[in-house]
């Protein structure tokens, strides 16, 4: 079928192929760009959230260290005078030694100050009410327990409260030890990651209280985020995970990559602006397509072209055939009319000269016999001074239908217009008897025919033929002596009478 179809329609198909695979092609390479650029920026916000966590679990680690010392001393050494002198220069030496630390405080069973980090003692400070402390005076825990972030009393500051219990002897609540982290340490830190223009950081509390965030505001420390469509999805898939979520806050769409603290009960999520992470791929993906595009037209406009010129030659060349065959009809047409008697529609004397030539030489080559008939109408010139030149004509004509009508049962028998009313009939493989016998079915159809002519002694056209045959033996004898002999026959049946046939030599019955 591809074979079938013209060379300008395969052209256009190669063309469109063509221009299609390097549409694909670029297609193909820029969406495996764009795949391995998410899957990078989805390593790389899993690596930030676990340098973050790697972070909140040191930082809180060292602040727990300390508590458990502290816890230690209390519970070893008590709270008097003495021993609480001894606290205040260890909660101050541990303050200044760790720089996330905003102060180390000490409150008894009734939540009332006993010692702390500054210099300078707070005054009837009670702080029973605080999260943490409701907490552990509820909870025999020893461990330690990450509030709710608070405001500190005496500086205003935004503090993450770390604390353990402190028991009696008996196992009885004795008050808590308290460690606050300023919220500004984690901002400074986060302020220094890279995370684009449009990117986020946060650290959660397990609960859904937001501890802190970049961008940072201080409306945002301590707000519960419960509803909010990121911790839902680290909900569902912690403790670590990666998804795109469309924040509710600004309406950005960011790839989102969460970790839970591995000590502690908070979890961090590291976002990066989807729009931002695809900016480049963007650029280069359009630099490319365009490219491509005018490549492509380049190819396309070549290509038609191309095309154009194919059709101008194949449409150059179908006229050329068109020449050459009506060239070949017309030669053919030509040929036909030189060999073709224009009266009569029989084969002209040309022809005739040259079939018997040829008949005449396969004669001689084949050892096989060649007969000729010679037909005169009786009388034709008396029926066109009779009826005129114009119904001669005719008459010429039918008889000439009988005669082709009769001789077109083999394809090697030649019917001609001798000369005027004068016929031949060229007959290959035919002996004598053969001959007379059609030359007595021709001379017996135009009489049948009953062609009224008042000049001939019946009363109708007749005609008179002459028959003669031989078998040609090769150096001997010429085609002009069977012309001859037939032509001798034929005066023979027009001496003895007209409307007969004679062969050379003996005259036919009439």
């Amino acid at each position: 079928m591809f074979r079938r179809l013209s060379i300008a329609v395969r052209t256009a198909a190669f063309v469109g192929i063509a221009c299609f695979t390097l549409l694909a092609i670029d297609a193909w390479n820029s969406w495996q760009a764009r795949t391995q650029l998410v899957a990078q920026m989805s390593v790389a916000a899993s690596n930030l959230a676990r340098a973050m966590a790697q972070h909140g679990d040191d930082t809180l680690k060292k602040a727990d260290i300390v508590l458990a010392g502290v816890v230690e001393r209390v519970e070893q050494d008590g709270t008097d005078a003495a021993a609480v002198a001894r606290l205040r220069k260890v909660l101050a030496m541990r303050v200044a030694e760790l720089p996330e630390l905003d102060g180390l405080h000490i409150y008894d069973q009734d939540g009332n100050w006993v010692a702390n980090s500054r210099p300078t003692p707070p005054e009837n400070l009670n702080n029973a009410n605080r999260e943490y402390f409701v907490f552990h005076r509820a909870h025999e825990d020893r461990g330690p327990h990450i509030g709710t972030p608070v405001k500190s009393r005496t500086t205003g500051r935004l503090l993450i409260p770390v604390s353990r219990r402190i028991d009696h002897a008996d196992g009885s609540f004795g008050g808590v030890v308290l460690a606050t982290i300023n919220v500004d340490f984690f901002v400074k830190f986060y302020d220094s990651l890279y995370i684009g223009r449009d990117g986020a950081v946060g650290l959660v509390l397990d609960t859904g209280t937001m501890m802190t965030r970049r961008p940072y505001s201080p409306e945002t420390v301590g707000k519960n985020v419960t509803g909010a469509d990121f911790f839902r999805t680290y909900v569902a898939q912690g403790p670590v995970g990666t998804a795109y979520i469309k924040s509710a806050q600004d309406g950005v769409t960011r790839l989102n990559s969460f970790r839970r603290l591995d000590q502690f009960p908070l979890f961090v999520t590291a976002a990066l602006s989807k729009d931002e992470i695809l900016a480049a791929w963007w650029r280069d993906a359009l630099w490319h397509t365009a490219g491509i595009l005018i490549l492509a037209s380049l190819v396309g406009f070549v290509g038609w072209r191309l095309i154009r010129q194919i059709e101008l030659s194949t449409r150059s060349e179908s006229d050329l055939r068109q020449a050459r065959d009506a060239l070949e009809t017309l030669n053919k047409t030509l040929e036909t009319l030189a060999m073709e008697d224009g009266l009569t529609g029989l084969a002209n004397r040309r022809q005739f000269d040259v079939t018997l030539d040829s008949e005449f030489g396969r004669a001689v080559r084949e050892a096989s016999t060649l007969a000729l008939i010679m037909i005169d109408v009786d009388c034709f010139k008396q029926y066109n001074d009779i009826y005129g030149h114009a119904a001669g004509d005719e008459c010429l004509q039918s008889i000439s239908r009988t005669v082709a009508r009769l001789t077109s049962r083999r394809a090697g028998d030649l019917a001609a217009r001798y000369g005027g009313e004068e016929l031949a009939v060229l007959l290959p493989h035919t002996d004598v008897e053969g001959a007379l016998v059609l030359a007595e079915q021709i001379r017996n159809a135009v009489r049948d025919l009953k062609i009224a002519h008042a000049g001939a002694a019946g009363g109708f056209v007749t005609l008179s033929a002459g028959v003669d045959a031989l078998s040609p033996v090769p150096g001997r004898g010429l085609p002009k002596e069977l012309i001859r002999a037939a032509d001798k026959a034929l005066y023979a049946a027009k001496t003895a009478g007209r409307n007969r046939v004679c062969s050379a030599g003996q005259p036919a019955p009439a």
